[in-house]
Order: structure tokens, then C-alpha cells, then sequence
């Protein structure tokens, strides 16, 4: 009996050290009753995955970095970097996902999996983009990290969703835009709505919310009685957004006035209808 306990307690051991896979194990590392570096680069990287499967992001990442601190220049070190980028992005911790990322483009920007890094990166400033009335600083970092995935790995599995990302952030500066805009509309500051709707229209023609950029130009230069203007901001409703329910609204406008839609006079409006009807615009 004495000798099949001893077995016993020896398999355990055993058990434990191999796989760090009891949960009384993984207390005993964390408290310093077994030091983590006693264990092998596997092991600590497959606890990793472990804490993942428990949806334990935060002792995941503990235990990847912990790969990357005690076997720096183990290709281990490597996997443990993307995935403490990964596990860290799970638990919505985006300054430290973010760190990871970096590192590990900056230790390995040929790997294989620089993309995803690159696009967990990216990932990091876009997850944050929640609502058009935040600081727009992270829907800009968003762009330039998309763009840098979409440039640089066109060809991997992360560029389409990078595109469609892209689209979507972009679409998003141009609604902050016009929130604003309709701000300053409603108020009666005519120029002030007029600058956001015009930055729409130039800077932001591809995304949705042109059509009704244009509609708010002919409503706001009407306001200012410059009939001009806002008869050309109609007629580029009208070559490129017929179908719309704005230029309904600014056909009504204008023609409830005896104006025509038509290109008037030489501004900034009358040089767009003229490449629009080269096209050249949108």
C-alpha cells in the first residue's frame, strides 16, 4: 500500500509539472509556491491556451508574456507575443493588446504572422469607435493602422476585412462631420454648418452621407439668400443622387422659390458640378 501511494503521488506530480493543467497548480505558480520558471517553454505557453479556452484572458496573457520574458529568443517567445497581443484584445485591454502588436512587428516584421498583428493593431484604436460623438483621434489612428494592413499584406486573410473596416471608419468621420454641421444648422450658424457640409463634399464624397451633405448646403445657402449656390448644390444632387429622398427635399426647396437646379455662378460648388459632368467626381 505504501508503495502504490508513493506511485500515486509521483504520477501527480508528474501530471502537474508536465502540463500545468490543475487549477491548484496554476494557484501555486501564481502565489511563488512553485516558481513558473521551473517549467518549459511548452508548458507555460500551453497554460496559456488553457486560461483562453476559460475564457481567462488576463492569466492567458500572463502566461504569454511570461513565455516571452523567460525564453526571449525561443521561437515559444514568438507565439507567446501574438497571443498575448490576441488575449489581450479578447479582454478589451487595447493599451497592452496594442503593445504586443507593436513588439512584435518591431522583433518580427517578416513573420508570417505580421499581419495579424498589424491588423490587431489596427483592431485596437478601431473596436473603440463607438459612437460619432467621441474624440474622432482614434477613428484617424484606426485608418492609418487599416491602411498600413491593406497596403502592405494585400494578399493576406486580414486585408478584406481591413477594406471593409476602412469603409466603415471613414464613413464615420464624415457622419461627425455632419453632426456637427446639422448643429450648427439648427442654431442659425449658417458658415459654420456650411464649412462641415463643404469638408463632406470634398474630402468624404464616397461615403453615405454626401447626398445629404448636399441637401444641407442648398438649405443653408438658401437661409443666407445666396440662390447661387444652392441651385448648383441641387444640380450636383441631381446628376449624382436623383433617386435620393434629399434631393426630393431640395428639388421642393429650390423649386418652391422659381429656382432651377442648375449650375450658377463660378465658386467651389460650380467647379465640382463641372468635373462631375466630366466625370471626374465620385
Amino acid at each position: 500500500m505504501a508503495v502504490g501511494g508513493s506511485r500515486v503521488k509521483n504520477i501527480m506530480l508528474v501530471l502537474a509539472v508536465a502540463g500545468l493543467s490543475a487549477c491548484s497548480t496554476a494557484e501555486r505558480v501564481r502565489s511563488g509556491d512553485i516558481p513558473i520558471d521551473t517549467f518549459s517553454a511548452k508548458q507555460i505557453f500551453e497554460r496559456g491556451e488553457f486560461e483562453l479556452q476559460r475564457n481567462d484572458e488576463k492569466q492567458a496573457s500572463f502566461y504569454f508574456s511570461e513565455v516571452e520574458r523567460l525564453y526571449p529568443y525561443s521561437d515559444w517567445a514568438k507565439r507567446g507575443l501574438i497571443m498575448q497581443a490576441y488575449a489581450n484584445h479578447k479582454a478589451k485591454n487595447y493599451l497592452e493588446s496594442r503593445s504586443a502588436a507593436k513588439r512584435f512587428l518591431d522583433f518580427y516584421p517578416a513573420d508570417e504572422d505580421a499581419a495579424y498583428a498589424q491588423y490587431l493593431l489596427a483592431l485596437s484604436y478601431y473596436d473603440q469607435i463607438d459612437d460619432v460623438g467621441r474624440d474622432q483621434k482614434l477613428t484617424f489612428e484606426a485608418l492609418q493602422e487599416l491602411r498600413t494592413v491593406i497596403e502592405r499584406y494585400p494578399e493576406s486573410d486580414y486585408a478584406r476585412s481591413a477594406i471593409l473596416k476602412f469603409d466603415l471608419a471613414f464613413d464615420h468621420l464624415a457622419a461627425k462631420e455632419m453632426e456637427v454641421g446639422r448643429y450648427y444648422l439648427r442654431r442659425g450658424h449658417y458658415t459654420a454648418a456650411i464649412n462641415r457640409f463643404r469638408t463632406v463634399v470634398e474630402d468624404f464624397q464616397t461615403t453615405t452621407h454626401t447626398a445629404e451633405a448636399l441637401h444641407r448646403l442648398v438649405e443653408a445657402y438658401l437661409s443666407l439668400g445666396l440662390a447661387g449656390e444652392a441651385q448648383t448644390a441641387g444640380a450636383i444632387l441631381g446628376h449624382n443622387f436623383r433617386a435620393t429622398s434629399w434631393y426630393e427635399d431640395s428639388y421642393k426647396l429650390l423649386n418652391g422659390r422659381g429656382l432651377e437646379l442648375e449650375a450658377v455662378g463660378d465658386g467651389w460648388l460650380s467647379q465640382i458640378y463641372r468635373q462631375t459632368i466630366q466625370g471626374k467626381w465620385l
